[in-house]
């Protein structure tokens, strides 16, 4: 057995290519600085191919970015999975569409997506939905409602309307006497729906009173719904818009009935488990639901594949096997995960190759600070002070061989696009790290410093008219790995680096032999 190990996820926090809104270096961060200009470190690729996605254009996330680190491997995620699918024909074979598109051709009742409507290619895409609702058409199904989410924060703040031109221009070329196809419902990302890990249940009951039961302030059309909160909200982004309800007529035109059909068209987990419990769970208590129609659900992915949520799904998830955490068992390694609720799932389930349950109930201890419910540039410095302070408790104890956790803060701060919020979110996390490597030192842990994507690094960018404009998506930046330890001296190997490199990398901190499906070590 080598030296322990504490491992640090900085979520969001990238080296800036740009200078424009880099929150990383506009802030105070002594400790992060010594660390970069003393000890070896190198850039780690945290986007496109190198985590497992299409193309070098499409942002890395905290879900991929943290299957790559826990398992040392790349696996088509997400976009590019689904992307494979629906090329392939392969998602329209599948036992759950065949259902879901069957159910709606026998009942001639409605199919309805529900998702986030853009092309971030974060949570989900735009082309997938119009990929279904065409191939919905081709067999047979006479009426689609769209239940959208509008996003602002994995693309540019206000371009909602944009997606909807999109998606309504397509729907009207497919509109005829036998089939009908609509936008129903919609609201923010971050006022209805999409919530994670529990956190604030009020989001969802929103969204179902919004989607389900059609219940909401009412529009002619969803561009009229856009126009009007903007104007009477000047300033305010479209993750942040209120919900609303297309209607005709003064009814709504797409709530959810008994034997509809309902898709949830994004493919990552974390803000798509909630409402598929609400669908999905027969014993569902999180709210009241008012009415629960009796429908054919489906999700583009299986969002949890302990908790079997949800029952039905499209496209079958990344099978990822050899996890760091199976190896550090396997050695009879005691391992500590912790963060606050924002991030917990991400040093676990996704750590672990979309596990729900751990690996080892001996050898492995999870610990989760519970967020707070406020918008985070309220409270930048979130909850990094508790996580620093049990962790230290930990190393203290001297129980763990290996210690991972995640500052949540200059990816949460980073999303409410708020500069000077997240330039106090690095600052805060920057004092976290200066308190963890005192008492590294004193327990002699070698302390490993890295991040799964960038965010807090580029928080302005020039829009297409070339001005400047406030940034909440990821960004496409590298992001640092550095080993700090005054003891250990190391020769690093030469080429290019991605997340996947870091699992390797601890094996041979602890002198382990790495699986051989695994990329290569950043350390000879």
């Amino acid at each position: 057995m080598k030296k322990p190990i504490l491992l640090v996820i900085m979520d969001g926090v990238g080296f800036s290519k740009t200078g424009l809104g880099d929150a990383v270096s506009l802030a105070n961060t002594p400790t992060l600085d010594h660390f970069l200009q003393t000890y070896p470190n190198v850039r780690l690729k945290a986007h496109g191919p190198a985590v497992g996605l299409p193309s070098d254009d499409d942002m890395g996330n905290s879900e991929v970015g943290h299957n790559a680190l826990g398992c040392g491997q790349i696996y088509s995620q997400g976009a590019k999975l689904v992307n494979e699918s629906i090329e392939s024909g392969k998602i329209y074979t599948s036992e759950a569409w065949k259902e879901v598109s069957s159910n709606a051709r026998l009942h001639n009742s409605t199919l309805h997506f529900i998702g986030l409507l853009s092309d971030g290619n974060v949570h989900s895409n735009i082309s997938h939905l119009i990929a279904m609702i065409k191939q919905a058409k081709e067999e047979g199904v006479s009426k689609v409602r769209a239940h959208i989410l509008l996003d602002g924060r994995d693309v540019p703040a206000t371009s909602a309307l944009v997606y909807v031109e999109q998606l309504e221009e397509v729907m009207a070329s497919l509109n005829d006497e036998s089939f009908d196809a609509r936008i129903a419902s919609g609201g923010g990302r971050m006022k209805i729906t999409m919530d994670r890990y529990q956190a604030n249940w009020k989001m969802v009951e929103e969204g179902w009173k919004t989607h389900v039961l059609g219940l909401g302030r009412g529009f002619s059309t969803t561009k009229d719904a856009i126009e009007t909160f903007r104007n009477e909200n000047p300033g305010i982004i479209d993750q942040d818009l209120p919900a609303f309800v297309v209607v005709e007529n003064g009814n709504p035109v797409g709530t959810i009935e008994d034997n509809d059909s309902v898709i949830l068209f994004n493919f990552r987990g974390d803000r798509a488990i909630e409402i598929s419990m609400a669908f999905d769970q027969t014993d569902f208590t999180a709210f009241d639901r008012v009415r629960v129609p009796t429908v054919c659900y489906a999700g583009l992915l299986q969002y949890d594949g302990d908790l079997k949520l949800p029952r039905r799904f499209l496209v079958n998830p990344p099978e990822i096997k050899h996890t760091l955490t199976e190896l550090l068992v396997e050695a009879n390694i005691n391992e500590y995960a912790i963060s606050e609720t924002q991030k917990y799932g991400h040093v676990t389930y996704f750590w672990n190759g979309n596990r729900s349950g751990k690996v080892s109930e001996t050898l492995e201890t999870y610990k989760e600070i519970p967020s707070d419910n406020v918008s985070f540039d309220q409270r930048p410095w979130m909850k990094s002070a508790e996580i620093t302070d049990e962790v230290i408790k930990a190393m203290e104890s001297k129980q763990y061989d290996f210690i991972r956790l995640n500052y949540p803060n200059g990816d949460m701060v980073g999303h409410t696009g708020n500069l000077d919020a997240t330039i106090c979110s690095m600052e805060a996390l920057d004092l976290g790290l200066a308190r963890l490597w005192k008492v590294a030192k004193e327990q002699g842990y070698t302390m490993l410093i890295t991040a799964d994507h960038g965010n807090a690094d580029e928080m302005l960018e020039k829009n297409k008219k070339g001005q400047i404009a406030v940034r909440t998506a990821h960004s496409l930046n590298p992001v640092p790995f550095i080993i700090v330890d005054d003891e250990l001296k190391v020769e690093l190997n030469e080429g290019e680096f991605g997340l996947a490199n870091v699992a390797p990398t601890v094996a041979k901190l602890f002198g382990l032999v790495a699986p051989s499906c695994w990329e290569k070590s950043i350390i000879k």
